[in-house]
């Protein structure tokens, strides 16, 4: 025993008593392991099966975004961020446009492609809620989830590759002017009927885990935390608001964006700020959701009616979109003109040169408070790009929820976290 990993027996030399001094062992967790993301690695420190320390080891996908985004115009680097939190698209490239339009002092709360910005980050969320919830529930042992959520995801990214030509990497969104020509009467009305068919799938999801007893077992009081932990962590999004903190900058009416403020929905804060409370909430966003894709559909149509869209009413939003000041405001550029197609290249090619400012805007992510700061110098790239993401400020959070549990919860916290590597390592 005296090589044991475990255990050590040591007399002791005041008396003649034999002691027992336990050995904590450590242990690798990733990156190879399916729960780990592909570029963690955990080093534990175990007491038998019980965790008293986890060590995050990160970087191993850092490519130096913000750097690369530094060395090209404002255009260029919008892909970037598709690229960070890449279940999270077309969110991240919000934050971006409205820090872009925030130093050019261009803001429009209420124009067309403000409304075409709210329904894709509400479909954004819901491509995130998906996979979190499936994953996490996959990463448990339940497996049904995941194959009704992946089949939603894939029309949702049907929507994405109809206006972008991508499902994931969609690069969709452009500062101030933007390109709608493809939001058409067609994709309104399958956003619709998406919206009716979706609630059948989500109730399906919540039979299979809100009330199943293994599942509640696993992530009730499971990687509990309080407000103070929120505040010193700077936790943001659904774990915050699993504690009862009621931030949701959508909702903010300061720090709102978008066509956030026009429409009528709610947020869900939890009280225990457990795993379950993050499930639940989560499962809830992903219905308030549809309830915003619905409520923007309508205030495309200019129709005051916050009910679901008749047949009439269909007929009246279609014939809005085909309308020619509709079809002028997205078909500005005369390519017959050899002087239009030179300006618009060099626009495109060149950007343009934006008068030193600093400027931060950020936007509720899917899970978190995401936000950009730039700094511009008077030339066409920005001087200086922070990125502020949610999912390196909770992956901190991992070692102080982790301790005390067992290594079969570790999978359970690292879903409850719901953090994707690209924008930690970035």
């Amino acid at each position: 025993m005296n090589n044991s990993i475990f255990q050590l027996w040591k007399p002791n030399s005041n008396n003649n008593v034999n002691t027992k001094n336990i050995k904590t062992m450590n242990l690798n967790f990733g990156p190879q392991h399916p729960a780990a993301h592909g570029v963690l690695r955990l080093i534990l420190q175990l007491n038998g099966e019980v965790i008293e320390r986890v060590d995050p080891h990160i970087g191993l996908l850092h490519r130096g975004t913000e750097k690369l985004i530094e060395d090209r115009n404002y255009l260029q680097g919008l892909p970037y961020f598709d690229r960070l939190d890449y279940v999270s698209m077309l969110s991240q490239e919000h934050s971006y446009c409205l820090a872009i339009e925030s130093l050019l002092n261009k803001n429009n709360y209420s124009s067309f492609s403000i409304k075409v910005r709210t329904i894709f980050d509400e479909i954004t969320r819901i491509l995130n809620h998906l996979l979190a919830v499936a994953c996490h529930a996959l990463d448990i042992g339940s497996m049904s989830s995941i194959f009704w959520a992946f089949e939603e995801r894939e029309k949702l990214m049907e929507f994405y590759e109809r206006v972008s030509g991508a499902r994931m990497h969609a690069a969709f969104y452009r500062p101030i002017k933007q390109n709608n020509s493809q939001f058409t009467q067609f994709l309104l009305q399958d956003i619709i009927e998406f919206n009716r068919n979706f609630l059948t799938t989500l109730n399906e999801m919540h039979n299979v885990l809100t009330f199943n007893k293994i599942w509640k077992q696993r992530l009730i009081n499971i990687g509990s935390i309080n407000k103070d932990t929120c505040i010193n962590y700077g936790l943001t999004g659904v774990i915050s608001r699993s504690v009862g903190i009621n931030r949701d900058l959508r909702i903010n009416k300061f720090e709102t964006y978008a066509n956030y403020f026009y429409l009528n929905f709610r947020g869900y804060t939890g009280q225990h700020g457990d795993s379950y409370d993050r499930f639940l909430i989560r499962m809830n966003e992903m219905a308030e959701s549809l309830n915003i894709m619905n409520q923007s559909i309508i205030n495309l149509n200019e129709l005051n009616n916050k009910k679901t869209l008749s047949k009439n009413n269909i007929n009246k939003l279609n014939s809005y979109l085909l309308r020619s000041e509709y079809l002028k405001h997205n078909n500005k550029n005369n390519y017959n003109s050899m002087e239009n197609l030179i300006d618009h290249f060099k626009e495109w090619s060149e950007g343009v040169s934006i008068h030193s400012n600093i400027s931060y805007k950020a936007v509720e992510a899917p899970k978190g408070e995401f936000g950009v700061t730039l700094v511009s110098d008077n030339s066409n790239k920005p001087y200086r790009c922070k990125i502020r993401t949610p999912a390196l400020h909770h992956l901190q959070l991992l070692n102080k929820i982790s301790r005390g549990h067992f290594l079969a919860d570790l999978a359970a916290l690292i879903g409850t976290i719901d953090i994707v590597f690209g924008e930690i390592d970035r």
